[in-house]
């Protein structure tokens, strides 16, 4: 009775083996070939991305990301291959990403606008930028914020997804920029005169651009004075020197040709950086 009752345990272990060992067989196959090329995929991912210059942090967050969810494919097509019903664990594994994702969802909106700041660059560390109701130099990118100086030499770190949600200025992205400067006199001073001293400071400062030309026009009549824009070009890099400089210059001529600048002027003011 014992031999009959193990004669039939074996008949029934050769027929699962027959039935399911070709389809285990394939189970494995399915698992080895698919992590190995996952693994190439991921090599290959990794040095595109590290060739545009992406920062490593991003690069292997994302890798290692898409890694566990085409590692975790690999494994639900090897389970489903023998047979074990894989539903459940698809739903248990979207009810997990998705408590996850709302748990998370303020970092990895921080996260996303970190990975398009990187790849789009609107800034570079050592810009001058205004962002996030923040302006200053750039210092430092991250994955989630990003850390500027102020020009009173105050650390201001701004969340990524602030500075994607608004306006980008930035300051230091072109070669050339263009001072906007007013400057009023007399109404009893004669007007191609002061336009003349006006462009011959800017022509004798070599900082300022021949092209584009300088310019000076007869921006307004103002309440007290004849007010003039002054416009000139330079480098970006010499902008706040040549502010200053051709404001104490221009100055000086105009006192030196006799030409009165009214005071107060109440209608006269600066363009800054922001206007």
């Amino acid at each position: 009775m014992n031999e009959e009752i193990v004669t039939q345990i074996l008949e029934k272990g050769k027929t699962l083996v027959t039935q399911f060992g070709f389809d285990f067989l394939i189970a494995i196959a399915i698992f080895i070939i698919g992590k190995f090329a996952v693994k190439m995929i991921m090599r290959i991912l990794s040095k595109v991305m590290l060739s545009k210059k992406m920062d490593e942090t991003v690069v292997h967050f994302i890798v290692d990301l898409i890694y566990f969810c085409l590692v975790a494919f690999v494994v639900l097509a090897s389970l489903s291959q023998i047979g074990i019903e894989t539903t459940s664990f698809i739903a248990i594994l979207g009810a997990a990403g998705l408590a996850i994702g709302l748990a998370l969802q303020g970092s990895l909106s921080n996260f996303a606008s970190g990975v398009l700041l990187i790849i789009f660059h609107p800034f570079k560390v050592g810009d001058y930028i205004n962002a996030g109701g923040n302006e200053g130099v750039v210092e430092n990118i991250q994955v989630f914020t990003t850390q500027i100086k102020t020009l009173d030499n105050k650390a201001v770190i701004i969340p990524n997804s602030q500075i994607t949600s608004e306006s980008i200025t930035n300051f230091t992205m072109k070669e050339n920029r263009r001072i906007d400067l007013v400057f009023g006199v007399s109404y009893g001073d004669n007007i191609p005169k002061c336009k003349k001293v006006m462009m011959e400071v800017m022509a004798a400062d070599e900082r300022v651009l021949k092209e584009p030309k300088p310019f000076v026009g007869l921006l307004e009549l103002g309440n007290s004075s004849v007010n003039f824009a002054v416009r000139p070009w330079v480098k970006t890099t010499d902008y706040w020197t040549v502010f200053f400089d051709l404001n104490e210059k221009i100055k000086i001529k105009l006192d030196e040709e006799g030409i009165t600048i009214p005071f107060p002027q109440r209608d006269v003011h600066l363009y800054n950086h922001n206007d």
